[in-house]
């Protein structure tokens, strides 16, 4: 078993239970996810340098790498460690809780490659934290922040092939967090599934790296008070489909959501966080339990402080966008990316853009201290061996 060895998280973690839960998940196994076909403990990676991938065309879409990493633990128990399987298919019962109730969690990092070919990981604590809090919330056993560090590079040591080189991508890895067993009623599921797989990718919008043109929604609401907007839930996405599908049928980008209470203030968009900037002052939306906590909108806090910005977490009112200088979304699928406008009732605003904008500046320091041609003086990296 993998324990912990963060002692300042140590109030994040699920108490100590009994001994190991492979019996239980016997008795599963006949009538719920079948027995993933795992491989030997050290499978055979191949030693191409690179996958045969035109990495000048990569987007942001799936593309099958070699192997994912999987383990299984019963409620109440602690996750052992996993093994790699060769990337594919699973096998649930139609009882799942994940598939009946949306038991199930998420999360998204990136692997990079730095000239010299040694490879990077950007925070993953902070994603495997974020996946602990989201459990306890969704009542769920989780993997422990060491164990979640340790199969994340696995996953990338058996993918190190599928790393575009530098300048040209990533290795986006997704952690997932599964109820797996058997439920009828509604209930935790008796057992979970800690998953991981990866694919190569590039720009998320369609738009490159060209300015975002975001709509203002006021019919749906991405979360609520007392909701799980906070957590990175599965259910809280596809809701966000029906708008996000419309907005860009009409030509935009992707939607920004408001507050469920009195639809004036902003939240953030379907799949990222959003900052205003004017003058020196920047301001983004505090996370008071409906906006996720993103990792990226966290380290873009601390660098802008450090530019010397002054930063804000607080109410936000759409009112605000008339005044702007800029506007900008962070996440780690989309980075620090510029809005280019923003159409609230009909009117369209206009924001500044490229070089010499706050969002350049933030966007060339978080990628440089995440791909390595910036000192990291944070301790934010860790090299996967």
């Amino acid at each position: 078993m993998i324990r912990s060895s963060f002692p300042s998280f140590r109030r994040l973690l699920l108490q100590n239970v009994s001994p190991s839960a492979s019996s239980k998940i016997g008795m599963y196994n006949w009538f719920t996810s079948q027995p993933y076909p795992l491989e030997s403990p050290n499978p055979t990676y191949s030693d191409e340098e690179y996958a045969d991938v035109d990495w000048d065309s990569l987007g942001f879409g799936l593309m099958a790498t070699d192997y994912m990493y999987i383990t299984k633990c019963c409620e109440g128990q602690h996750f052992e460690e996993g093994q790699l399987s060769r990337y594919g298919n699973i096998k649930l019962s139609p009882a799942a809780g994940v598939l009946n109730y949306g038991q199930g969690l998420f999360e998204g990092t990136k692997a990079y490659r730095k000239e010299n070919g040694r490879v990077l990981l950007f925070r993953p604590e902070q994603n495997a934290i974020r996946m602990k809090i989201g459990a306890e919330r969704m009542c769920m056993a989780s993997p422990s922040i060491e164990h979640f560090v340790h199969a994340l590079k696995q996953t990338v040591l058996a993918n190190k092939r599928w790393i575009p080189p530098p300048g040209k991508g990533s290795l986006y890895l997704r952690p997932l967090l599964l109820g797996t067993g058997p439920v009828l009623g509604l209930a935790p599921a008796p057992e979970y599934t800690f998953l991981i797989y990866a694919s190569p990718v590039r720009n998320y919008f369609k738009e490159g790296s060209a300015p975002l043109n975001l709509h203002v929604e006021e019919n749906f609401d991405r979360a609520s008070r007392r909701g799980t907007g906070n957590v990175k839930t599965i259910s809280n996405y596809a809701p966000v489909l029906m708008a996000q599908t419309t907005a860009k049928k009409r030509g935009f980008s992707d939607v920004l959501y408001l507050d469920s209470a009195t639809k004036k203030n902003l939240e953030e968009v379907s799949s990222c966080n959003i900052f205003i900037a004017k003058g020196k002052c920047i301001a983004t939306p505090a996370t008071n339990g409906t906006i996720l906590s993103g990792i990226t909108r966290k380290s873009v806090i601390e660098i802008a402080g450090d530019l010397g910005y002054q930063v804000e977490e607080r109410a936000v009112g759409v009112d605000e966008l008339i005044e702007a200088d800029e506007v900008f979304c962070t996440g780690t699928a989309v980075g620090v990316a510029p809005v280019g406008s923003i159409t609230y009732q009909d009117k369209r605003m206009e924001y500044i853009t490229g070089s010499g904008t706050i969002c350049q500046e933030l966007n060339d320091t978080i990628s440089g201290i995440q791909t390595g041609t910036i000192q990291d003086k944070k301790g934010w990296i860790i090299e996967v061996d």
